[in-house]
């Protein structure tokens, strides 16, 4: 799974240095920093980063809301504003804009990630509308069971193709559908049988029964190709000696 990339867009370098190096102990990646409003829509055109945290007041003309309504004439995003204007006209001008949300100067450490990780949620339900958050409840020897509102789904192990992080969800892909897991990976992992669905990646774990290709770096199954973490690789290649 790719990291949520994220466009900072301020114009004290201080403060965007901080958010940048922040971001990215977190996991993110983020795309660049910008400080002024025409050089923020041209990055985001470029790169469409999955988030934009925008700076209301910045250098030059143009101001930080004139730089999300260009934005979302070209396609959506979600921006989070960052503001230490909290006067009621820059608010309802910004608020035009349909922000994800607004974070007020000086912001806390713990108030950037929190809106983050909302927006991020944001992001998975919106890359998957159709598909319902599902519960892990049980593992068994050679079956799982998931919750979908009132009723509990039998999902064979045999079935799972992989499974793949999404952030505080996990998306296990399998022969028939997909299921959206209210789950890290690191947890679903502690519960399935380790030696049928392998751990390849931080973001990856596959059905060793399954796996077409292995090479240095990736395996294939089912026409898709998976990366291989270095932590992984030694234990996935153990395995294979052992057939």
């Amino acid at each position: 799974m790719s990291p949520t990339r994220i466009l900072i867009v301020e114009d004290d370098m201080i403060i965007a240095a901080n958010i940048s190096l922040q971001l990215s102990n977190l996991g993110y990646e983020v795309t660049g920093i910008e400080t002024k409003a025409e050089e923020a829509i041209h990055h985001a055109l470029e790169s469409r980063p999955d988030i934009i945290l925008m700076d209301i007041q910045l250098k030059g003309r143009a101001s930080g809301i004139d730089a999300a309504h260009m934005i979302h004439q070209s396609y959506d995003t979600l921006i989070i504003f960052l503001t230490a204007n909290e006067d009621d006209a820059t608010f309802n001008k910004a608020k035009e804009t349909k922000p994800f949300a607004f974070i007020s100067k000086p912001f806390t450490k713990q108030n950037l990630e929190r809106t983050i990780a909302l927006a991020e949620e944001r992001l998975i339900k919106s890359t998957f509308p159709n598909e319902e958050e599902d519960t892990f409840v049980e593992a068994q020897e050679d079956r799982i069971f998931i919750r979908n509102k009132n009723k509990l789904i039998k999902v064979m192990l045999d079935d799972i193709l992989w499974v793949e992080a999404e952030r505080n969800y996990s998306k296990i892909i399998t022969s028939q559908q997909p299921y959206l897991i209210v789950s890290p990976l690191n947890k679903l992992c502690e519960k399935l049988d380790q030696k049928k669905i392998i751990r390849i990646h931080r973001s990856f774990m596959v059905n060793f029964s399954k796996l077409e290709a292995v090479t240095d770096s990736n395996v294939e199954l089912e026409g898709k190709t998976l990366p291989i973490g270095k932590q992984y690789k030694e234990d996935l290649f153990r395995l294979m000696n052992k057939l």
